[in-house]
């Protein structure tokens, strides 16, 4: 079944409201039409991320190929599942380089895999469900040996649940006794070290240097000097720990100087639609102010959040519910690591604001950070624009950009925790300073690296020459001598 990939506009009621999303285009019967299921499928589940909706549109890309290459090979939904399966991890093409199917599938990763799979299996659910239609993945009774290691699971999983202590006993035991036809594969166990984090004898030459401008033959003033913009984005990242995502719902009005000391930054990141919003605007329908940021948005400037936009427009910028820090106004402060992140972010806060101010940004909207090119002078800036900055100052102060060097943008966010960890912090800080829901969740930026692991044995090797001996080599060479005793009584024996 031929397929194209498009984005679609959905008005449900007479409203001007659209709900926007990609889809499929299908060739059937000769006409051109929209996948209506998948579609609708994808409705009922509109508020889910940009890319939970890519990834399942490509798995049913994926799946129409495959039962337009393999249209004889199958008699049944569950066989027809258990092959496609096969096909994803391992790919179409024999050791030869040939796939009389034409699909030249190459394997893909076990955990890219899982992820298409399971869109999969939630898809087929729900087509079962509202139309009948034979599942793809039907559920079947465990064996006893998939039962313990479905329970474990669920144990495991319910003690690391903010809200595990409520979960029903009985249901977990009854859901332990069902398992898919086709299991996903177990991806292999690693460390979650992908990403290093940004070199700590680097930073102050990436802010200082890398986002220097220069001018020929011209000496640039203290404001002109540097993109303000860029390095006050880096601190809140560096010194602040914020994900680089989190950064661009920032509005102007959210810093401010610490009452108790004038010279300390105070950075609030409010929730994208429900945190509270400035009371300098009014409802006109009821002269109210206008309390959130959703509804503060769309009536004085006609937007939207920019975590409602599609991942495809360049206003979008994501939002991984990080904890917030005050329930009633709905913010994450920023804590500074150390202290003098926020004293630096202040004095370039002010240079960036001054900046603005000389460029004549127009005011169209609250957010902090925005273009400075003249053709979209004073847009939100996406984020594609701020990496590019970024990778061009990693790069000019002489680095590889890579996230196993650190040099991402991400790796600022890693410099933090590991920073975090070297400060001896306790868990429960760590997880409200990085805004992590789970205590877990922390872990991926404080755990040992491999240098840290290496430095450790280095140091070790170094007592154990300098005469320092292991615990138990006391008890290894009194069973040593034993046993060289033991083999003098059998060769006197034996002689």
């Amino acid at each position: 079944m031929k397929h194209v990939k498009v984005k679609s506009e959905t008005y449900r009621d007479n409203s001007a409201k659209s709900i926007n999303l990609p889809t499929l285009l299908i060739e059937y019967d000769g006409e051109v039409q929209v996948l209506e299921q998948l579609h609708q499928y994808q409705l009922k589940h509109k508020l889910k991320s940009s890319s939970w909706h890519n990834k399942l549109v490509q798995a049913v890309g994926l799946l129409l190929d495959y039962m337009e290459a393999n249209q004889d090979n199958y008699t049944s939904a569950k066989d027809f599942f258990e092959i496609f399966t096969e096909s994803i991890y391992e790919g179409t093409i024999n050791e030869d380089g040939f796939d009389p199917s034409g699909l030249y599938w190459i394997p893909k990763r076990t955990e890219t895999a899982n992820m298409l799979l399971t869109a999969l299996n939630s898809f087929s659910d729900w087509l079962h469900d509202e139309y009948g239609a034979a599942q793809l993945n039907p559920w079947r009774e465990a064996t006893s040996y998939e039962q313990r290691l479905n329970w474990m699971a669920q144990i495991n999983k319910s003690h690391h649940s903010f809200l595990g202590h409520l979960n029903d006993v009985h249901e977990m035991t009854d859901t332990a006794k069902q398992i898919r036809n086709v299991k996903n594969r177990r991806k292999p166990y690693s460390a979650h070290g992908g990403t290093k984090a940004f070199p700590e004898d680097q930073i102050h030459n990436l802010l200082w240097e890398g986002f220097k401008k220069t001018r020929k033959n011209l000496d640039l003033n203290l404001i002109d000097r540097y993109n303000w913009r860029d390095i006050a984005i880096t601190i809140l990242m560096h010194g602040g720990g914020l994900r680089h995502s989190e950064v661009f719902h920032l509005w102007v009005q959210d810093v401010f100087a610490d009452p108790e000391d004038p010279d300390l930054a105070v950075v609030r990141i409010y929730h994208p639609s429900e945190g509270r919003a400035p009371e300098d605007f009014k409802n006109p329908t009821n002269g109210k102010y206008v309390t959130d940021r959703a509804s503060y948005l769309l009536l004085k400037y006609g937007l939207l959040p920019r975590n409602r936009y599609s991942g495809n427009d360049k206003r979008f910028a994501g939002w991984k519910e990080p904890r917030l820090d005050n329930d009633e106004d709905k913010y994450m402060h920023v804590y500074w690591l150390s202290k003098e992140w926020g004293y630096l972010f202040m004095h370039v806060w002010k240079m960036y604001l001054a900046q603005r101010l000389r460029e004549s940004i127009p005011n169209t909207h609250p957010f902090a950070f925005v273009n400075h090119l003249p053709k979209y002078k004073g847009e939100m800036m996406p984020l594609r624009t701020q990496k590019q900055s970024h990778a061009k100052a990693v790069e000019k102060i002489g680095l590889v950009i890579a996230k196993n060097n650190g040099t991402t943008e991400h790796g600022h966010r890693h410099a933090y925790g590991q920073r975090l960890k070297g400060a001896g912090i306790e868990d429960r800080i760590k997880q409200v300073a990085m805004h992590h829901k789970s205590i877990e969740s922390q872990k991926v930026y404080t755990e040992p690296t491999v240098s840290d692991v290496t430095n450790s044995l280095n140091y070790a090797t170094v007592f154990l020459e300098n005469g320092f001996e292991l615990p138990v080599k006391a008890e290894i060479d009194e069973w040593f001598n034993e046993e060289k005793q033991l083999q003098r009584r059998y060769m006197l024996r034996g002689k």
